[in-house]
């Protein structure tokens, strides 16, 4: 092969491909790369390859995806996902199928293999939380403190090690919180303290609060029955049969104005219901405690209590039923 095979190469890549010489993938030339598959050299093909020559050299490389993602993953932390890598992988084969020009001498094989590479680094720093900064300040400081634990045969702390690269101790702790924030961690990975999802706060509510929230709507429902008729049919129409406006107030032969003096009322009075029942202390104390407004404000939160109270105890028999029956025929 020419000694300026490999500039020839890296004037090939794409826009985006890193070069040859800046490659981290890159297997050294000592190293072989894998054997070009049969007929791969009797192809000569113009600079615009045709859709034939692109299935075909495509489909005889195809395992060399494969190779450079298991090459790829054997160097990566696990939670890189191979199926994003082989994907990546899978696209620049195709590109570089169809740029290849065999007249310049370099096998397909290995022209393909940096275009795949290339394309694995990029869909890896896609995913990555850290920049390229960030990564490369963290290689430097960790491989300080290798030198050093090498050379004093124990752990360097954080001064040693800004010392020996002549920065702050705050640059190194700030490099080591930086590529801790990155860091991608299993919820289901486990050790001494359980997985990680052991310590997240739930999502779902917890069997209390759907007890209580499930009462709530009860009430609400028993509220919204006990309204008056015309705050109910207002209540009614516009929040659950979700109509216009208009259309209630022309049913119930009223401006739209008082249909929504009538909805401001009702949402009041339904609060205060809830709340005379659940939470007591929230309710606000009526402006005429002995006026006719405030009676019949009491009146309703009663009326509300004695449905709720004969729903329960109507649903409370209904439980026991069974069991009386079972107990009969034992």
């Amino acid at each position: 092969m020419p000694e300026n095979a490999s500039v020839r190469a890296s004037t090939l890549s794409g826009p985006g491909e890193p070069s040859a010489s800046g490659m981290a993938l890159v297997i050294p030339q000592s190293t072989p790369s894998p054997v070009p598959l049969a007929g791969e050299r009797s192809l000569h093909l113009a600079p615009s390859n045709g859709d034939l020559v692109v299935e075909q050299l495509v489909r005889e490389h195809l395992p060399l995806v494969g190779y450079i993602v298991r090459e790829t993953l054997a160097r990566v932390p696990s939670h890189v996902d191979r199926d994003d890598l082989h994907s990546a992988g899978c696209s620049a084969l195709f590109r570089a199928a169809q740029t290849w020009e065999a007249d310049r001498g370099i096998p397909f094989s290995r022209y393909a293999s940096r275009r795949i590479r290339g394309a694995m680094l990029d869909e890896l720093r896609t995913v990555d939380w850290a920049s390229r900064s960030v990564r490369r300040k963290g290689r430097e400081i960790e491989s300080a403190r290798a030198t050093l634990a090498a050379t004093l045969r124990t752990a360097p702390d954080d001064a040693q090690v800004a010392a020996s690269l002549g920065i702050s101790v705050a640059e190194v702790e700030q490099s080591d919180e930086d590529v801790a924030r990155a860091s991608v961690l299993s919820l289901d990975a486990a050790d001494e303290h359980g997985t990680a999802s052991d310590s997240l706060a739930a999502t779902e509510p917890s069997p209390d609060a759907l007890v209580e929230h499930r009462e709530r709507l009860q009430y609400l429902v028993e509220a919204v029955a006990e309204l008056p008729e015309r705050l109910r049919a207002v209540v009614q129409g516009y929040f659950l049969d979700e109509r216009p406006m208009t259309e209630i107030a022309v049913e119930l032969g009223i401006t739209e104005s008082r249909v929504s003096q009538i909805r401001a009322e009702a949402l009041v009075l339904l609060r205060d219901a809830l709340n005379s029942a659940l939470e007591p202390e929230l309710v606000a104390p009526a402006a005429r405690p002995g006026g006719a407004a405030a009676r019949r404000r009491e009146a309703y939160f009663s009326a509300v209590a004695d449905r709720h109270s004969a729903r329960y105890v109507a649903r409370r028999a209904a439980w026991q039923q069974p069991a009386a029956q079972l107990d009969s025929i034992a």
